[in-house]
């Protein structure tokens, strides 16, 4: 029983795997189909709003984007339904010139259904559809947040869709978003009648050609053996250029479409060469100016740093001579010798400095009598002298 078990959950596993990628393929496939034929459609007539292959086309891509997509859950626990404008507002929130916030500012385009309407009628009309897709796709950490395991937008079918899209960058979209186009209300519905087409294998024709001459023989009994048979070959003829021309024509449409989808793809990518190109000019640019820069500041650096070096050495010149100088003042200048001499002398008073400086005074004050004396001397005989009433005694 165990071994059944295991048997059934494989099988059912398996089936499981495989009607996820039925469903990949199937969405993919008819993505395709539907860029096919609005490509032409456009080349007959302006792809708006009422336009049925635009329609189915939205259709189609608002499948592909919700497939597996994982609910919102409350505070409740309960996991609620959650609309493909969410991934897309938190993916292509760092896209540079996006149109989020101004499709998040719309006034009558209230629920998350209807602001993802409107976000791919406004990439389209300004042919970044496929930009934004492949930018969604390289944030796999919120895609992974958003998505469940086997999604379209987890595996290598994104970046197939993202190639596929590529191709209505050449046309030109004309919308209204204020019409019924943006009702979040009601679901989108994937209209499969266009893209189911019978081919009439070769051996069915000659099947058919043969109930004709069968038909054309039985019917010859009244009419002329000639007149049947001119009229089987008329058949065969205009039936095989008729099947003939139209195998002409769907290998000329795949033709026509995969030289558009070429050229496009050729255009995208020398865009994107072009502007690789101007951001390396710009970065050597930046770079040459960097090293410039640099240059000359290690030139003034390396400048500012010998002069502080010679300011340095003539200042120690200076300071060096300036203490020469005053050293050789001093030993020039006896007053300052003796006066250095004497106050280190009267620093200690010894009684060798007290007999010589009393010796000293002795002398002055000898002297000074000496010298009262002598002029007494000489002011006495010539006042004798000169008196004339006396006479000596």
């Amino acid at each position: 029983m165990a071994s059944l078990g295991v048997g059934l959950h494989h099988v059912r596993k398996r089936g499981a795997g495989r009607s996820a990628a039925v469903e990949r393929k199937n969405l993919l496939t008819v993505c395709r189909f539907s860029v096919k034929t609005l490509l032409d459609r456009s080349c007959f007539e302006t792809i708006d709003d009422s336009s049925p292959e635009f329609i189915n086309f939205v259709s189609i891509l608002e499948h592909i984007l919700s497939h597996r997509l994982k609910g919102q859950t409350s505070w409740f626990g309960y996991e609620t339904p959650r609309s493909f404008w969410d991934y897309i507002k938190a993916a292509c929130s760092k896209v540079p010139h996006n149109c989020i916030r101004s499709i998040e500012s719309m006034e009558n385009v209230r629920s998350s259904r209807a602001k993802g309407r409107a976000w791919i009628r406004v990439v389209l009309m300004e042919k970044r559809l496929s930009e934004y897709i492949t930018f969604t796709l390289r944030d796999f950490r919120t895609s992974r947040r958003f998505y469940e395991d086997g999604a379209i937008m987890l595996g290598e079918e994104g970046g197939l869709l993202a190639d596929t899209l590529i191709g209505l960058n050449t046309i030109d979209f004309s919308f209204c978003l204020k019409g019924e186009g943006l009702d979040g209300s009601c679901p989108a519905v994937i209209d499969y009648t266009p893209y189911l087409k019978f081919t009439q294998s070769a051996d069915s024709i000659s099947s058919d050609e043969e109930e004709m001459r069968t038909l054309g023989s039985s019917g010859s009994e009244s009419s002329t053996p000639d007149r049947a048979a001119t009229a089987a070959s008329i058949f065969t003829e205009q039936s095989n250029l008729v099947s003939k021309c139209k195998r002409f024509e769907q290998k000329y449409r795949m033709a026509l479409e995969q030289k558009g989808y070429l050229e496009e793809l050729v255009r995208l990518r020398e865009a994107q060469l072009s502007e690789a190109m101007s951001q390396n000019k710009a970065l050597q640019q930046s770079l040459t100016d960097a090293h410039l820069s640099h240059t000359l500041e290690k030139e003034q650096l390396e400048y500012i740093i010998l002069e502080l070096q010679d300011q340095l050495k003539s200042f120690q010149s200076l300071e060096q001579l300036s203490a020469d100088m005053s050293v050789s003042q001093n030993s020039l200048d006896p007053s300052h010798t003796l006066s250095l001499e004497a106050r280190s002398a009267g620093k200690e008073e010894t009684p060798s400095l007290r007999g010589l400086c009393g010796s000293l005074t002795s002398v002055a004050s000898y002297k000074s009598l000496a010298s009262l004396k002598s002029n007494e001397c000489l002011a006495s005989p010539t006042t004798e002298v000169g008196s004339p009433g006396v006479t000596p005694s």
